[in-house]
Formats: structure tokens, sequence, C-alpha cells
């Protein structure tokens, strides 16, 4: 019960977060629930309670959703989920954790003719081909998938409503794959589903005001920030934890 009253917490602090910039949330959740549980159950927890935030995301901002950029991602995604279901692949925690680091300096370091435009058919293929294989490897695609929205002209009620609907298709196959094609999943308490899904329902009722009254370039500046800074602190805890594996395996 402890447990689930934690996980509780966590989902509804995360969602609040993603439901006023539309990111980052689901990139914290994830790292929580890889510290608390094995990589395959945090995947699928993760999956169903990002879903849910999201659906009700979606709904709340359905008239602002951009949908063509949704065809263009779900059509990436779905030609992604083929190809990694043929090895069924499941990544150890150090690697998911500098993965979920590294993913958001990416696009940054591309050049300038390269930078993603959440308007094009081909760009939107693209990334969701990348953000489908990012969330077999890590658990989620926030880092690279904002990255691609903040790089063209949408405002931020378009973002926060046709990336939900992204999000929406992504954690479906992740659940899908994880949930149906890996055979280590373990067991889902279903009390911690049921707790989980109640409160990202909560966060991000919670951060509509919040967005509505925050300007474009506030938006932008602190989603920019916020993604850095937790990109930051995956890259060096994954780095710890592959040095600690490697420590152990030299005492040994």
């Amino acid at each position: 019960m402890t447990l689930a009253l934690l996980i509780g917490l966590l989902v509804a602090g995360t969602s609040f977060l993603s439901g006023l910039f539309g990111m980052a949330g689901g990139l914290i959740l994830v790292g929580a629930l890889l510290t608390l549980m094995p990589v395959a159950t945090a995947m699928v927890l993760h999956a169903v309670t990002q879903i849910a935030s999201n659906v009700w995301r979606g709904l709340l901002w359905r008239d602002h959703v951009r949908w063509r950029a949704v065809a263009a991602y779900v059509l990436g995604c779905s030609l992604a989920l083929l190809a990694w279901s043929l090895t069924q692949y499941v990544p150890s925690r150090a690697v998911a954790l500098l993965l979920l680091g590294v993913s958001p300096f990416l696009t940054r370091l591309a050049p300038a003719r390269l930078k993603p435009d959440p308007e094009s058919f081909l760009h939107g293929t693209i990334y969701g081909s990348c953000c489908m294989s990012l969330m077999v490897l890590t658990g989620v695609a926030g880092p690279l998938l904002d990255a691609y929205f903040l790089g063209g002209a949408l405002g931020r009620r378009e973002i926060v409503a046709t990336k939900a609907m992204c999000q929406i298709a992504g954690h479906a196959m992740k659940l899908a794959y994880f949930g149906a094609l890996i055979d280590q999943v373990g067991t889902l308490d279903p009390l911690v589903a049921i707790i989980a899904v109640a409160a990202s329902l909560v966060g991000t009722a919670l951060a509509k005001p919040l967005l509505v009254a925050m300007s474009d370039a506030q938006y932008r500046l602190w989603a920019g920030r916020l993604i850095t800074a937790i990109a930051v602190y995956y890259l060096f805890h994954g780095a710890a934890i592959l040095q600690s594996e490697a420590l152990l395996t030299a005492g040994m």
C-alpha cells in the first residue's frame, strides 16, 4: 500500500508537470519507476499512466490538435514497432537512464537545415520512428518529441494537444511491446495501476488553468530549461550505475 501511495503522488506530480508543459513529467516518472521496480514492469505501468493522462489532456485541448502531424507520427511509430518486435529487446536500467539523458541534446546538435518541423509529414514520420525506438530503449520519447515540437512554430496549446495524441499512440504501442511481446514483464499490482491512473487524471486537470495563463514565450523558456536539467541528472545517474556495476564486477 505504501508503494501504491508513493507511486500515486509521483504520477500526480509528473502529470501536473506534463499538463502544464506537455512534456517532462513522463521523463521524471519513468526514471523514478525504474528505481522502484524491474525495467519491463516499470515500462508497463508507465505506459498505462501516460495513456490515461494523455487521453485526458487530449480531450481538454482537442480543438487545437494538428491531426496531420499525428498521422505522420503514428506511421513512423508503427514502422519502428514492427522492426523492434523482431528483437524483443529489454534494456538494462543503466542503459535506459543514459539514453534518457542523451536524447534531448541530439536535435540541438543537428545542423540548422535538419531542424525539425512538426508540420512536415516526412519529419513527423522520421521522428515517429526515432521516438518509438527511444520508447523501447528508455520507456519515453519525451525529450526527443519535445525538441521536435519546440523546433517549429506551433503555439503552446497546439503543442500540448498534438503531442498528447502522439503520446497516446506511442505509449499504446509500447504497452503492446512490453505487455504482450516480452515474456519477462512480471506482475503489476492492479491497485497500483488504479491509483496511478486516477492520480494522472487529477494532475492533468489541475495544470490547465496555469497553461492558459502562461505566454508562449514563458512556455518555451521554462520547458527548455526543465528538459535540460532533467537530462543532465539522468546522464549522471546512469553513469553512476555503470560505474557501480563496473566496481562490483572488478571486486568479484
